[in-house]
C-alpha cells in the first residue's frame, strides 16, 4: 500500500509478524490466567496498543548505527522532545496506531497449524487498505480453503476440538491469503507459497472461540535456593499470543512541528524502517516478544 495523502497527514499500513510468543499487558486477569494480554475492550480481540510500539520505535531509531538517515534532529522531530524542560517543546510527526489482530496460528491435525484470520477482521483490514472486501459466506461449522491447501482432509480442516467442512468459495480464500503472504514475505517465493498453503478463512464466532482459548499458558515459577522447590506465592501463569501470529495497524506522519527542522510528510516518511527486527512487550528476557517490522 502506498502511502495515502490526507489534508495534514501521510498514512501507511505495518504489520507485526511474531517471531515468538507475544505478551504485551494489561488485560483484565480472569481466572487462573495472572497475566493475560492486552485486549480491545469491544471485541476481546488480542492487540498490541500503539503506545508501546512507538516507544520501541522510539528506541529502535535511536540505537547508534541503526538507521544512519536518522541524526537527533530528525529523531526529535519524529518522536518530539525527550524532556519537558526543552526550550523548543514540540509534538512529534510520528502517530502509531494500536496494532489489531489479523492471523492466528492454530493447531491444525492435518497440516500441522493453520494460519486464521475471519470476514469481520479482514473487513477491517480492507477498510484501512482502502479496497472493497470479497469474502466467502461462511456457515457456522464451514471455513474457506486456497486451493491445494495442506489442511484439508476428506473435505474438512480439523482444527483443534473443532471439525468444519470446507465450502467452494469462488478463489477469496485464495485472494486474501496471497495478498497476506506478499505483505509479509514480499522478497521470498517460499514463505509466500507456505503461509498460503496454511491460510484460512473461518467463521467469525469459531475465530472469536479461538482467540479465547488458543491462545498459548505457560506456567511461570521462581525456584527457592534452599529447598529447590518453589518458592512461596511464586508460581503464575501468562498468556502470550503464540508465534507466528500476525496483527496489523494504521501510523500516520504529519508534518514536522520543529521548527529547527521544517519537513513535510514526505520527506519525514523515509526515515521509517521498512523492515526491521524489534522486541515489544513484557518478558524479553525469556525470550517472549520478538517480531518482524514491515512498514507497506
Amino acid at each position: 500500500m502506498n502511502f495515502q495523502k490526507g489534508k495534514t497527514m501521510l498514512q501507511k499500513i505495518y504489520h507485526l509478524h511474531a517471531l515468538s510468543a507475544l505478551h504485551v499487558g494489561t488485560g483484565q486477569s480472569v481466572g487462573v490466567v495472572d497475566l493475560p494480554i492486552a485486549r480491545a475492550r469491544a471485541t476481546q480481540l488480542p492487540l498490541v496498543p500503539g503506545s508501546a510500539l512507538k516507544g520501541v520505535l522510539r528506541d529502535e531509531l535511536a540505537s547508534e548505527g541503526r538507521n544512519q538517515n536518522v541524526n537527533a534532529t530528525a529523531h526529535k522531530t519524529l518522536f518530539g522532545p525527550e524532556s519537558t524542560t526543552e526550550d523548543d517543546l514540540h509534538a512529534g510527526a510520528l502517530s502509531v496506531g494500536d496494532a489489531h489482530l489479523l492471523i492466528l496460528p492454530i493447531r491444525a491435525f492435518h497440516g500441522i497449524v493453520a494460519f486464521a484470520s475471519c470476514p469481520f477482521i479482514l473487513k477491517r483490514y480492507a477498510r484501512d487498505l482502502g479496497i472493497l472486501p470479497s469474502l466467502p459466506t461462511l456457515g457456522e461449522g464451514e471455513a474457506a480453503l486456497p486451493q491445494n491447501s495442506a489442511l484439508k482432509y476428506q473435505n474438512k480442516i480439523l482444527l483443534e476440538d473443532l471439525d468444519l467442512g470446507v465450502i467452494a468459495d469462488a478463489g477469496q480464500a485464495e485472494s486474501w491469503g496471497k495478498r497476506i503472504a506478499e505483505a509479509l514475505y514480499p522478497q521470498a517465493k517460499d514463505w509466500r507459497d507456505e503461509f498460503q498453503h496454511h491460510f484460512t478463512i473461518l467463521p467469525d464466532s469459531v475465530f472469536s472461540f479461538l482467540a479465547d482459548t488458543a491462545t498459548e499458558i505457560r506456567a511461570r515459577v521462581r525456584i527457592d535456593d534452599k529447598t529447590r522447590t518453589v518458592a512461596t506465592g511464586a508460581l503464575w501463569y501468562e498468556e502470550n499470543l503464540p508465534a507466528e501470529s500476525v496483527l496489523w495497524g494504521v501510523l500516520g506522519i504529519s508534518r514536522s512541528r520543529n521548527s529547527a527542522y521544517p519537513k513535510t510528510p514526505e520527506d519525514l516518511a523515509p526515515l521509517l524502517p521498512t523492515e526491521a527486527n524489534i522486541q515489544i512487550g513484557g518478558k524479553h528476557t525469556v525470550g517472549r516478544g520478538l517480531c518482524r517490522w514491515l512498514l507497506g
